[in-house]
């Protein structure tokens, strides 16, 4: 059976992640995403540490169920090819610094001129206009900006932190693709080819608002976020490892303080109402933290269970593949790669229920569907050699 995506054609100038992981949401889903990189260079994740046969862990997981073609856009013989496949295309995305895609003769009117009823898609760090907009931006920098630092952190006036993983690259990728599916849909409805722009910062804004911009809401009322609800995590150290316990309403506040045995935290008037818990929050979590202490990870989650308390084991990166809910629920899939060998991956996080998953295509080497790729162009073999031998194109099926 087809997949949700089946039949529509992607060209993917992106490179990182942030625009490979929305491309690659595309191909997980049945898209032809074409993946078009340098000549000998290649999307920079190729170069990235973690590497076997010549493979870079941060490529693989990015770059899944794609074709690579190896175009020297710098060469009007390769500028001319990566044009005659985008009159055959649904989609274009690129994630150039404002001005670069122009200056390269594949903005958005370039592109329409051989494909009017595209998706041009640009997603970018700091959005297209302001001070920033043509500043080099990294993940870091757009946690900064954004806000996020500085709610990791806690208070306005506590020192910002940083999440240890890189949220807005990756959430202005599953933004983007969510947008262009959108268009497409949008297309199919009778409206025209639109530009869709997407910007790390305002993916991560739009994200924080829903929770932790409530002090910003009200204008005229706005407040200072001069204290954090917290400094501590809902991680409890027991004597055998890491647990996380959960509890939000009264039901399973008394379940707790049950399965806790401290029934006289019931008549702490600290505790008395979720709002009393709340401004106590500190008193109830190290009062919480000295009572796990005493036993180990396995009783305390196997007595919170019983009682209907929200727990769940701390797992580290090699526990988490190997756990029984991961595993009941087929969340990691091992594949084999042609190169780079046997793969453990994050299978598709959407599952179709009239639609099998997508068989994994391991991401390509470096320039490997350059010919037929470019055959679907409309190029037949003499014309690829000749794009081949005037370095306008590259084709490396032996290489990575």
């Amino acid at each position: 059976m087809k997949q949700p995506l089946d039949g529509y054609r992607v060209v993917d100038t992106t490179a990182m992640v942030s625009g490979p992981l929305a491309t690659m949401q595309l191909a997980d889903q049945g898209a032809d995403v074409i993946k078009i990189e340098r000549p000998g260079v290649g999307d920079f994740t190729r170069l990235a540490s973690n590497r076997r046969a010549g493979m870079a862990a941060s490529f693989l997981n990015n770059n899944r169920n794609k074709r690579s073609l190896a175009l020297n856009l710098k060469h009007e013989a390769g500028l001319t090819a990566l044009k005659d496949l985008l009159a055959t295309a649904d989609v274009f995305v690129q994630n150039f610094r404002p001005g670069v895609a122009e200056r390269m003769g594949i903005d958005e009117p370039s592109v329409r001129a051989v494909a009017p009823e595209i998706i041009y898609v640009s997603i970018s760090g700091f959005g297209d206009a302001g001070p920033y907009a043509s500043k080099p931006v990294y993940d870091p920098l757009v946690q900064a900006l954004s806000g996020l630092a500085s709610i990791q952190g806690g208070a306005d006036d506590a020192r910002p932190r940083l999440v240890r993983t890189i949220v807005p690259d990756k959430l202005t990728g599953y933004v983007a693709a969510q947008a262009i599916t959108a268009a497409l849909l949008a297309r199919e409805r009778g409206a025209p080819g639109q530009h869709v722009r997407v910007s790390m910062l305002d993916a991560v804004i739009d994200f924080l608002w829903h929770s932790d911009m409530n002090s910003q809401t009200f204008v005229g009322d706005e407040m200072p976020q001069s204290a954090a609800a917290s400094f501590i995590d809902l991680i409890y150290a027991t004597t055998t490892g890491y647990i996380s316990v959960a509890v939000q309403n009264d039901k399973e506040w008394q379940a707790l303080t049950a399965a806790l045995d401290t029934p006289q935290w019931r008549d702490d008037p600290r505790f008395a109402t979720a709002a009393d818990r709340q401004d106590n929050v500190n008193a109830r979590l190290e009062l919480t933290q000295e009572r796990l202490a005493e036993a180990s990870a396995e009783y305390w989650l196997e007595r919170l269970t019983d009682y209907g308390v929200p727990c769940a084991p701390v797992l580290t990166r090699s526990e988490l593949v190997d756990h029984e809910q991961i595993v009941a629920n087929e969340i990691v899939e091992y594949n084999e790669h042609p190169v780079a060998g046997t793969l453990r991956q994050a299978r598709p996080a959407a599952r179709f229920s009239a639609m099998p998953g997508h068989p994994a295509r391991g991401a390509p080497r470096l320039g490997a569907d350059s010919r037929s790729v470019l055959h679907d162009a409309g190029y037949d073999a003499a014309a690829i050699e000749r794009l081949i031998a005037e370095g306008a194109a590259a084709t490396d099926e032996g290489t990575t």
